[in-house]
C-alpha cells in the first residue's frame, strides 16, 4: 500500500499539519495549512474544495475537486503584497461603482421639474 501511495503521488499529509484554518464559502472550503517539509522548514498549503454534485434522485453522485497551492517562507512577502494590493483594487473599484451610482440616483432625484405646467382645454 505505501508503495501505492508513493507512485500515486498521495501521502498522508495529515500527519504533517502543525496548524490550520478552513473557511467556508458556500460550495467551496478553503484549508490554510502550516505544514513541515523534510528539510524540517514550515510552508503553507492553501487548498479549494468545491463540492460537485452529479446525477439525480438514486443516482446521486458527490465528488470534491482540490486546488492546492504551496506557498514557501521565501514568496511570503511578495504573495501577501500582491493579494492586500489585489484586495484593495477590488474594493476601491467596487467602491468607485457604488459611488457612481449613488451619484446617478442623487443627480436623478436633484432632477429640476418643469416649473411650467401648461393645461390646453378646448369646451
Amino acid at each position: 500500500m505505501e508503495d501505492f501511495k508513493k507512485r500515486s503521488g498521495v501521502e498522508q499529509n495529515d500527519k504533517e499539519i502543525i496548524y490550520s484554518q478552513a473557511i467556508k464559502a458556500g460550495k467551496r472550503i478553503y484549508y490554510i495549512d502550516v505544514k513541515r517539509n523534510r528539510k524540517d522548514e514550515l510552508f503553507l498549503a492553501i487548498t479549494e474544495s468545491k463540492k460537485i454534485v452529479s446525477g439525480e434522485g438514486e443516482d446521486v453522485q458527490v465528488n470534491y475537486e482540490k486546488h492546492k497551492i504551496f506557498l514557501y517562507k521565501e514568496d511570503f512577502e511578495k504573495f501577501s503584497d500582491a493579494l492586500n494590493k489585489s484586495i484593495a483594487f477590488i474594493k476601491n473599484q467596487q467602491n468607485d461603482e457604488e459611488n457612481a451610482d449613488a451619484e446617478a440616483v442623487q443627480a436623478e432625484e436633484n432632477k429640476p421639474l418643469d416649473s411650467e405646467i401648461k393645461i390646453d382645454i378646448d369646451f
